[in-house]
């Protein structure tokens, strides 16, 4: 069978199809891209925005494309980035583009939920990392402003939820990306219906929750006909595009817990376990317990990642200083500057310009300045490894026994000499791949859906041969 993973991270989209086939006794996925494209954020009034029309038509463009390459598509998957969200009216009509994660919308908004809050209380239930942009904090945002959006809606749809009911008229809610709104009760892995009463929100906003591998509903026929595909079933993936690259982890059967590091705009540093960690050591860790395939949870910290590098390389371009990736690193390599800096320091978030951000960093706490592009590109990336290690030591702390082998998944896997730092950092074995973790894991629970691998150890022993 052949099925479509379409992969919307923060800077690109793509849409990617895979076919698992037996060779030698072994399941064998081959995987092709068949369309990329754009994810802009976009400036506008005040706030900032997601393209949602533009990127549902760049994603029909991609299914017409898997058409017109003959492909007979069995499911189609869709993952994102978390908790941002789309909200829909009574008449299924969208009600406004997205906002995105990164909108000052929600500044102060943690700290005015928890003056009424106990934290340890409110952890012990959602274990989730308190972030600014979490779900719970948009809508708190929101309501606080009497926004007349919420008052209209009906529905509030994640990204991919919001892909899926466009593409088959379904209003539901996978879990995973459930998981990173901190509105979720871990242990029950359903809706904190207490807390959404206890902030005033109405239940109807909040939809079914569909676990990773099930059929969340058909193309509609008006789609099915556009695109030539006809009436294919969408499937529930790990639609957190986290909980597809990690269910894509090339361990062996033996290795428990799974470690991670799952390396992209964002680095989600973890382990996957059984059941979630709800003690105030991980909340004081900042740990979260996101949903991951198979029931599992993906006990992980948020860490700014490559979102770093991705801005300084978009302000050089733009001064027209504009420096190749693949010599960059090379350059920052042979670089002896030995700066580290926090790196979700509030200064990093968003600032209009990351480099002066560094040089003001760097300048006010006394340590020594990068010089050029090179040196920058050593700071960011030894800093990167050095926020690895102090996660890793608060999450051994609390394991029965520390970790001995981390995979670096993902596109950032690709830069050595990350990896590298990373593995002097923790002292562990280190191994990277695959780059297409997301891809793989998205198609491959495709897969469990339709019955063509059994669990999540088969879909990783065909992720490693992936990686062989």
């Amino acid at each position: 069978m052949t099925y479509l993973a379409i992969d919307f991270g923060g800077g690109s989209g793509r849409v990617i199809a895979g076919t698992i086939t037996c060779e030698n006794g072994e399941k064998i996925l081959s995987m092709q891209l068949v369309h990329r494209f754009e994810n802009r954020q976009v400036r506008l009034g005040g706030h900032v925005y997601w393209d949602f029309p533009a990127l549902f038509e760049d994603m029909k463009t991609g299914l017409k494309k898997a058409a017109q390459l003959g492909l007979k598509v069995s499911g189609i998957g869709i993952d994102t980035w978390g908790v941002d969200f789309g909200l829909i009216d009574r008449d299924g009509n969208l009600i406004g583009n997205p906002v995105c994660y990164r909108d000052a919308r929600t500044k102060g908004m943690p700290e005015r939920f928890f003056a009424d809050m106990d934290r340890t209380e409110h952890y012990a239930v959602n274990g989730t990392q308190v972030m600014e942009i979490n779900t719970l904090f948009q809508l708190l945002s929101l309501k606080t402003a009497n926004s007349q959006q919420l008052a209209i809606a009906d529905r509030m749809l994640f990204t991919p939820d919001l892909f899926s009911y466009f593409l088959t008229g379904e209003a539901n809610t996978e879990y995973t990306i459930a998981s990173t709104s901190e509105m979720l009760d871990a242990r029950k892995r359903d809706w904190d219906w207490q807390l959404i009463d206890c902030i005033g929100l109405p239940r109807h906003l909040f939809c079914p929750i569909v676990m990773p591998g099930t059929v969340r509903g058909r193309l509609r026929p008006d789609i099915a006909k556009e695109t030539g595909l006809g009436e294919v079933d969408v499937i529930a993936v790990g639609s957190h595009d986290t909980a597809s690259a990690v269910a894509a982890v090339p361990a062996t059967d033996d290795e428990h817990p799974v470690a991670f590091i799952s390396s992209g705009t964002w680095s989600l540093l973890g382990v996957e376990i059984d059941e979630p960690i709800l003690t105030e050591e991980a909340r004081r860790a900042e740990f979260t317990n996101e949903g991951g395939i198979g029931g599992k949870i993906t006990f992980l910290q948020n860490i700014t990642g490559l979102w770093f590098i991705q801005r300084l390389m978009a302000e050089w371009r733009d001064k027209g200083e504009g420096q190749q990736y693949d010599t960059l690193v090379p350059a920052a390599e042979r670089a002896t500057i030995s700066t580290v800096i926090p790196v979700d320091d509030a200064a990093f978030q968003n600032p209009p310009s990351m480099q002066q951000a560094i040089v003001d960093y760097c300048t006010a706490h006394s340590l020594a300045v990068p010089k050029d592009k090179a040196e920058t590109t050593r700071v960011v990336l030894q800093s990167l490894a050095a926020k690895y290690a102090e996660a890793t030591r608060a999450l051994n702390a609390m394991l029965p026994s520390p970790i001995k082998k981390l995979h670096i998944i993902g596109g950032g896997s690709q830069n050595k000499l990350l990896n590298s730092l990373t593995e002097e950092a923790l002292g562990i074995v280190v191994e990277a791949g695959p780059v297409e973790a997301t891809g793989i894991g998205n198609i491959l629970t495709q897969a469990l859906a339709k019955g063509e691998v059994s669990n999540i150890n088969e879909m990783r022993r065909i992720s490693k041969r992936m990686s062989l």
